[in-house]
């Protein structure tokens, strides 16, 4: 008996979302993409936000959702894509964040540095490619950006992509941060294609404003949030103290998934030539890390115990800002007082006591652009095309030094 594939998810964003083909039902139902209903998608900022708890996994089929739109848009402007682009140009959005791992950021930053999550969602596209009998031949050809309809690879991959509308619009939702929130659908109704490039027609030059301050507001008040920054800097110090133990020989609880990487360092030609290692990567979600880190929380070595009780109880560290970096003596002061509070050598210092930049550009002049459909059919730049005043300055990229430190330090 055939099984009816043609299924709706109900999207707290967008209503009902439709499974366009079997294609598509079956690369959601894959184990490689249930995964990501467990891992959040953005790590620990729920400790900022409390209702940040929404996953990959709802950000993959939201972004699905707007694609279908968006191809449905350009085809009534007689934008030419036939059945086959349509198909591959949904399953390269689908599966566009398939190769995060659990907390992604601070992961690549400790356990797995040597590869990339994009490579990593490439390697996983190849194998579902091999699963699924080439199906996904397509759809990779467009994600890598050597198809020859350019503009295909802009809706997945740019600066106005379909991952960038739903993404801001679904963590406005979820954190509650209404500076973020976007008309995506507007956005998508202004859009065509012009010299096989995505572009935006002259009228929804002020959603496309709107959509770029958005962006600017939201990586301060919630992406590059101090508090998100000073969490997801403890996440990172914890796995950089467990991977030292166990690169000393150290026995740390781990799940079977987890501790493949945790005892070992893989560079990305390991991740090609042993197929195993992608599945075992495939394993880890974020109960992987959490689970461990409630066992070591009470471990022997006082650092790594120390600082997964601060995770687990939301004892974060104090984080300054500034445009200026904080001088070297009132760093090594802190660092000075943090090994006489906490009984520890100077070079494990680095755990409590740290320094670093963020970056913050709404928008990158010099990649990808927002062209602007005018009247006469030019294209024109987005910065160039706005009246806003301040639209060119969101095209620079603004860069804040911050430190960390514990916040008993000055108590």
């Amino acid at each position: 008996m055939p099984t009816n594939k043609r299924k709706i998810i109900n999207d707290p964003i967008y209503g009902f979302v439709s499974i366009p083909n079997e294609l598509i039902y079956d690369l959601i139902n894959h184990p490689w993409f249930q995964r990501l209903r467990r891992i959040k998608q953005l790590g620990l900022t729920n400790l900022v936000y409390p209702g940040a708890l929404h996953t990959r996994f709802h950000h993959a089929i939201g972004a699905m959702h707007l694609m279908q739109d968006a191809v449905n848009t350009l085809k009534q402007k007689e934008v030419d894509i036939n059945e086959k682009e349509e198909e591959a140009v949904l399953v390269a959005i689908l599966l566009h964040d398939i190769g995060h791992g659990p907390f992604s950021h601070a992961l690549e930053h400790s356990i797995v540095k040597s590869i990339k999550h994009e490579e990593l969602s490439e390697l996983f596209m190849d194998r579902l490619n091999e699963e699924f009998n080439g199906k996904l031949s397509l759809a990779i050809t467009i994600f890598q950006n050597r198809y020859k309809k350019k503009f295909l690879h802009q809706l997945v991959s740019s600066q106005l992509d379909m991952d960038r509308l739903d993404y801001l619009k679904r963590d406005s939702f979820f954190t509650g941060v209404v500076e973020g929130v976007i008309s995506s659908e507007r956005i998508i109704k202004m859009l065509n294609v012009s010299k096989d490039k995505l572009v935006v027609e002259h009228k929804g030059i002020y959603s496309i404003e709107k959509f770029l301050i958005a962006r600017r507001l939201m990586y301060w008040q919630v992406y590059l949030h101090k508090t998100v920054l000073s969490s997801e800097n403890l996440l990172v110090k914890i796995l950089q103290r467990a991977k030292e133990l166990s690169s000393k020989g150290r026995e740390l609880f781990a799940t079977p998934a987890f501790s493949v990487f945790l005892k070992n360092k893989y560079k990305h030609k390991d991740f090609l030539n042993t197929k195993s290692l992608l599945e075992q990567f495939a394993k880890l979600d974020d109960n992987d890390l959490v689970a461990s880190i409630k066992v070591w929380a009470d471990d022997e070595d006082p650092i790594l115990s120390r600082l997964s009780n601060n995770l687990l109880n939301r004892k974060l560290y104090k984080v300054e800002m500034g445009n200026s970096a904080s001088p070297p003596a009132y760093i090594n002061g802190l660092k000075t007082a943090v090994c006489k509070k906490y009984g520890i050598r100077a070079d494990e210092s680095d755990y409590f006591v740290f320094s670093g930049t963020v970056n913050n550009s709404a928008y990158n002049e010099k990649s990808i652009n927002i062209n602007i459909l005018m009247n006469d059919g030019s294209l024109v730049d987005v910065a160039t095309a706005s009246d806003l005043l301040n639209l060119k300055s969101l095209s620079k990229t603004v860069s804040k030094h911050y430190l960390c430190y514990p916040k008993d330090l000055k108590s």
